[in-house]
């Protein structure tokens, strides 16, 4: 079984897509590939994504009995004691790969200082 989630992709690569899966959601595709037919589509969708996003879940032998691959994802796969997990960007390092850092407050906020003050 393979699951594909697609996110801000062209139209085309969608209907490429949808010759071997089905369209269960906006961008969810679900279908049963060999290996072969996966790892092209998964190469395609690579070339044919820009900007956008691909997460491809799919069958595999190991202990979790399922892998994944991920393309154009803020969040990373990484294997800790041979299990693939997700790895989420501590905000602070996402704000600073986007540029939107805003600076951080330090000290009391106005309303403790308010109670301090009575």
């Amino acid at each position: 079984m393979v699951v594909l989630v697609l996110t801000a992709c062209p139209p085309g690569l969608r209907g490429y897509v949808t010759r071997w899966m089905l369209e269960i959601s906006a961008g969810v595709f679900v279908g049963k590939l060999s290996k072969r037919v996966r790892e092209l589509m998964w190469e395609r969708t690579i070339e044919t994504v820009r900007s956008g996003r691909a997460i491809m879940v799919f069958s595999a032998r190991n202990e979790q009995g399922m892998s994944f691959l991920v393309h154009g994802h803020h969040w990373e796969s990484i294997d800790v004691d041979g299990l693939t997990l997700m790895l989420r960007p501590h905000r602070d390092e996402d704000a600073r790969a986007t540029g939107t850092s805003a600076p951080r407050r330090t000290g009391w906020s106005k309303a403790a200082q308010r109670r301090r003050a009575r």
